[in-house]
């Protein structure tokens, strides 16, 4: 079967379930991979595979995203060694107690504090591969929030201690990670890049 084939994979929910349809897994011929010599020492096996990847307790997180918020979460548990401890990245439960966590909007919180705790710089892409190299990793850190998040900057240099805006893809969200990004506080909207905004 063809990777164009009208009958893609796709999930629905009904009655709370996942109920797929459609085809997932496409195979493709195998080649050979030959020596210098012409003496066969394998074959690819290439696969184009749609994985199902359920958010659970998290899909409030990336569904915000695509709305414009930053959303993270406090521990509320008054017998727990990290009570009101917020955290972000989003943790459904407070990892010291796993008490359900208490869900806040950290958008504003991130606008007015958010800087570059630390930063990487990197040509490898790995699991962002849809992102264009050198993709710029910088360690955010706010005022009143105990732990880090991991993004990436659109558009400037990184440095240490950089005040930065979160910015967000409303305009044609993935619905995961990516859809935050990052930029030097003062960068006018008109600079931001394509279905982004503040």
């Amino acid at each position: 079967m063809s990777c164009e084939d009208e009958n893609r994979g796709t999930v629905k929910v009904i009655n709370n379930r996942y109920k797929p349809s459609g085809h997932f897994h496409y195979g493709s011929p195998n080649t050979p991979i030959l020596n210098e010599m012409g003496k066969l020492l394998g074959v690819t096996n290439p696969r184009d595979i749609t994985h199902i990847h359920s958010y659970g307790g998290e899909a409030i997180f990336f569904e915000s995203l695509s709305k414009g918020k930053l959303l993270a979460t406090r521990c509320d548990n008054p017998l727990c060694e990290s009570h009101l401890s917020i955290y972000e990245p989003f943790r459904i439960h407070c990892p010291d107690c796993l008490v359900k966590a208490t869900v806040l909007d950290i958008t504003d919180l991130a606008k007015r504090t958010a800087t570059v705790h630390s930063f990487m710089i990197t040509e490898r892409t790995g699991a962002f591969n849809t992102l264009e190299v050198p993709i710029k990793f910088v360690n955010v850190e706010f005022d009143g929030v105990c732990t880090i998040l991991m993004g990436y900057l659109s558009l400037g240099n990184p440095k240490i201690g950089m005040k930065l805006l979160p910015i967000f893809n409303t305009k044609a969200p993935t619905y995961t990670i990516l859809d935050i990004s990052w930029v030097p506080a003062g960068t006018p909207e008109s600079e931001l890049p394509q279905n982004f905004t503040f």
